[in-house]
């Protein structure tokens, strides 16, 4: 590791697992000081745990935080001041499969939920991180998209248009924040390897990737988090506006993950995944 983050403070939604873990440790690595949120505590202590065994405990907290819900978000970003000083990094990750099913059956409450956690938990990490950020004199804000969010066929109806609004919240603030040295980047992953995509049943998911991705590697949590330390990193001092798509050209190619016949996994059945929130899933048909 090279010390890429030396000094510097972050915050990860949804670090206690997959990407957001990744994230954590990687970050962790780089000598920056972490407070990670997350829903599970159990996968929490996991990941402090893993953190310890690495050597770099002693710069970790956790914070269990519901990012749709605005006063935990701004307790979430008070705790990581008091305890490690001005937040210079804010990795927007948290997040959950939300609705799926055609959508004329889809009910409001599903869909409300999905948008809760994929987009107001990123407007409400940014509402509260900009503050700090531009008395700090600037910072990284990294929010996790999709490529769902950018071409159809990578998700179902109601993910992929929270993940476009994502994308669009990531460039119309990246403008607006310029000014203050507050650079707003996204992540699109392709299908990255995680407990989340494992919850929604591995019955014929390789062979659907290998259809719909031509790297011929499974795309890692790691890999994403290569992705966040280059974009929290000095490196990317005059990135901004960006969207870095990851996916083993998965959209290059097209993205047709899930097909769209009746025999696709996102329209056979109808309900919402509530990923590794440790919240149980609904499946109404």
């Amino acid at each position: 590791m090279t010390g890429r983050l030396e000094g510097k403070t972050a915050v990860i939604t949804g670090g206690a697992s997959g990407i957001g873990r990744a994230t954590v440790l990687r970050f962790l690595a780089e000598g920056a000081k972490v407070l990670f949120a997350d829903m599970n505590q159990a996968n929490a202590e996991e990941t402090i745990g893993l953190a310890k065994a690495a050597g770099t405990g002693g710069g970790v907290a956790f914070a269990r935080v519901d990012v749709s819900e605005e006063a935990q978000v701004k307790g979430m970003i008070d705790e990581a001041v008091q305890r490690f000083g001005p937040i210079d990094i804010l990795f927007n990750n948290a997040g959950v499969g939300g609705a799926f099913g055609p959508l004329d059956e889809v009910s409001v409450e599903d869909w409300d939920y999905t948008f809760n956690v994929l987009v107001r938990g990123v407007f409400l990490g940014m509402k509260h991180a900009i503050p700090v950020m531009k008395g700090n004199g600037g910072g990284s804000i990294i929010n996790t998209a999709s490529i769902a969010g950018i071409g159809g066929g990578a998700g179902s109806n109601c993910y992929s248009a929270a993940k476009a609004a994502v994308n669009n919240l990531t460039k119309a603030s990246a403008s607006d924040l310029a000014r203050f040295r507050i650079r707003v980047n996204a992540i699109a992953p392709g299908v990255i390897i995680t407990p989340l995509v494992l919850a929604g049943g591995t019955k014929g998911l390789d062979e659907r990737i290998d259809r719909a991705q031509p790297w011929p590697d499974r795309g890692r949590p790691e890999d994403i988090a290569g992705a966040a330390l280059y974009l929290a990193s000095d490196d990317a001092v005059f990135v901004s506006g960006h969207t870095l798509v990851v996916d083993g050209a998965m959209l290059a190619q097209g993205p047709n993950l899930w097909g769209r016949d009746e025999q696709s996994p996102m329209l056979k059945r109808t309900g919402v995944n509530r990923g590794t929130t440790g919240e149980q899933s609904t499946i109404r048909r």
